[in-house]
């Protein structure tokens, strides 16, 4: 029997075929789409969900029902002694607390995550857990662990469109046709638990010089060196551009390796296609 199973949800941006090969199980997160519920990936695909959101379906995310996390808790603790269960972070969604809540009448062989993370973060927390996991630390220590590090990450994400902040209500319909006619790039970051305003850009090129130098900032400032971080690129439907910002990125911080995937359809429906991001996750001790 293994002693510790790793579980997260597809906020992690973890595919089906990649949890088989890590050895790990995914939660899909339902969406709501013109009054029918979906699940990500599973029956919902992120051409599927980007071509309903480009149509002004009506849209909106979801939690697990309790029945689908705990289902998979149950299966887990069949051949696992313990549960660490990594689900997206707290700020962006309310499925934290409800799974924490449920995770009280397991007798603490499910530990739930707080880590504050999304995404290929989010991602990088999960694989932290099963190196943990695999140097024998037991599912309490690994909740620990991570929550003891859950600030320790970045992301800043550059906007093609203001038109789903403004369907949002996160800025007004002056604003967003303000900032549509002077054709602004605005630049959000994630740190910590929510999506926050940080800058405006001019242009694409501008967007992306200053992404850098803020991720520059806080590689050297925060982490102490590029050493002591995961790289990674994540996207909504700009998988090109994404490659070419790799290249970029390489060149300025001499990275061997860097992750890309596209960002989490939670995220997703709230900026719209185009996007481009650039995150960093600490190296674990």
């Amino acid at each position: 029997m293994d002693k510790v199973a790793i579980v997260t949800d597809s906020n992690s941006g973890i595919t089906l075929d990649e949890a088989k090969r890590l050895g790990i199980r995914v939660v899909p997160m339902p969406f709501l789409i013109n009054g029918k519920t979906y699940y990500e990936e599973t029956s919902l695909s992120q051409e599927e969900f980007f071509k309903c959101l480009e149509e002004d379906a009506d849209i909106s995310t979801s939690q697990p029902s309790p029945g689908s996390v705990t289902d998979i808790w149950d299966e887990e603790l069949k051949s696992a002694e313990e549960v660490v269960y990594i689900p997206m972070s707290s700020g962006l969604s309310s499925s934290c607390h409800t799974a924490a809540m449920l995770s009280e009448d397991y007798n603490g062989k499910v530990q739930v995550v707080d880590n504050q993370r999304i995404s290929v973060t989010q991602r990088q927390s999960v694989l932290d857990a099963i190196e943990l996991a695999g140097r024998g630390m037991d599912a309490a220590g690994i909740k620990e662990y991570l929550e003891k590090v859950k600030m320790e990450s970045s992301i800043y994400i550059m906007l093609d469109t203001l038109k789903y902040l403004r369907k949002g209500g996160r800025i007004t319909p002056a604003a967003a046709a303000l900032g549509s006619a002077l054709r602004l790039k605005p630049v959000l970051q994630i740190q910590g638990d929510k999506l926050d305003a940080f800058t405006i850009a001019r242009t694409k090129k501008q967007g992306i010089s200053k992404m850098l130098s803020a991720m520059e900032d806080d590689i050297n400032t925060r982490f102490g060196g590029i050493n002591n971080v995961h790289l990674e690129v994540a996207h909504t439907q700009n998988e090109e551009a994404a490659l070419g910002f790799i290249e970029v990125i390489k060149e300025k911080f001499g990275a061997d390796s860097i992750y890309m995937a596209p960002l989490s359809l939670s995220v997703s429906c709230h900026i719209g296609a185009g996007a481009l991001a650039i995150a960093c996750s600490a190296v674990i001790n």
